[in-house]
């Protein structure tokens, strides 16, 4: 069997996967492949480079720098979250992300984007984590309204979110038939119609069918958990979740949320660490080179 690892996004709801995702490292957790989306995948790549800490360390560090995620951002540049800081200087130079490990990781990486275009999910395996491989993770977390889209190739590519929030599907399409799935809502979630659709539309306006799938995110989403919550009573997916609704909202500039938010990430992973090893054990049975 091969394994996976599914992030669901959720912008600094994202923090409750980094305390997941550090707690996996530490522990010596590995997958065939990982799929991050939104904040699955801004977050979730330090996995690949083998980088517990860093997605903690450096949310706290410029929290309340307005590079790196403020409406004065917004008005300069266009993204709420501001490219040029998240995506070059910080990964660059300020809390280096290890392309040297990343690479060399076996490991695939996928990320989902939103072709802005026709709506639908684009799925790209980042395997260099050099600057097109960040120009994706931005891609896939670029919110609509607050983000521009990111121009890659002919694509205008935004948030995965959009056209596939919990990319499980896919991965099992995949071939990835032993998987492990993070979500950042507690289990009695359920996504509301989005409120304030018409002014979407007007400010969406050159990219329609981005508008029309918001309208219909509910309807995709709450069929995804409801084929989740099937598959992991069947004991065919593995699911880590917070238990109350996470006290954060999609943005924060307050560091001890952050950090509260990523401690209960961390207590739900070592909870639940024997489960899923065994779980990932019945899955690799006569594999000699998985180790936990």
């Amino acid at each position: 069997m091969k394994t996976a690892l599914i992030m669901e996004g959720g912008a600094m709801r994202g923090m409750f996967t980094a305390g997941v995702i550090d707690v996996m490292m530490n522990e010596g957790i590995t997958y065939d492949a990982a799929v991050g989306v939104s904040a699955g995948a801004a977050f979730g790549c330090n996995y690949k480079s083998h980088q517990p800490g860093r997605a903690l360390r450096y949310n706290k560090r410029f929290a309340k720098d307005p590079r790196y995620c403020s409406i004065r951002s917004l008005i300069k540049t266009g993204d709420l979250y501001g490219a040029d800081f998240c995506y070059r200087e910080l990964p660059e130079t300020l809390d280096p992300f290890d392309v040297e490990t990343y690479r060399a990781d076996p490991m695939a990486f996928y990320v989902v984007a939103t072709d802005a275009k026709t709506g639908r999910p684009v799925y790209h395996c980042c395997d260099l984590g050099d600057g097109e491989d960040l120009d994706w993770f931005r891609a896939s977390a670029s919110m609509p309204i607050v983000s521009r889209p990111v121009i890659i190739g002919d694509m205008a590519l935004l948030d995965g979110g959009i056209a596939d929030p919990i990319p499980l599907k896919w991965a099992e399409s995949q071939g990835y038939d032993r998987n492990v799935v993070i979500l950042t809502q507690p289990a009695d979630y359920r996504k509301d119609r989005q409120s304030g659709l018409k002014g979407f539309s007007a400010l969406l306006k050159d990219y329609p069918v981005v508008a029309r799938a918001m309208r219909f995110r509910h309807i995709l989403y709450n069929a995804m958990v409801r084929d989740i919550v099937r598959e992991e009573k069947a004991g065919q997916v593995f699911v880590i979740r917070p238990e109350t609704h996470l006290p954060i909202g999609r943005v924060s500039h307050d560091p001890q949320k952050l950090q509260a938010v990523y401690d209960l990430g961390a207590q739900e992973m070592r909870k639940h660490m024997q489960a899923l090893k065994a779980f990932l054990a019945k899955g690799n049975a006569g594999r000699s080179e998985f180790a936990v």
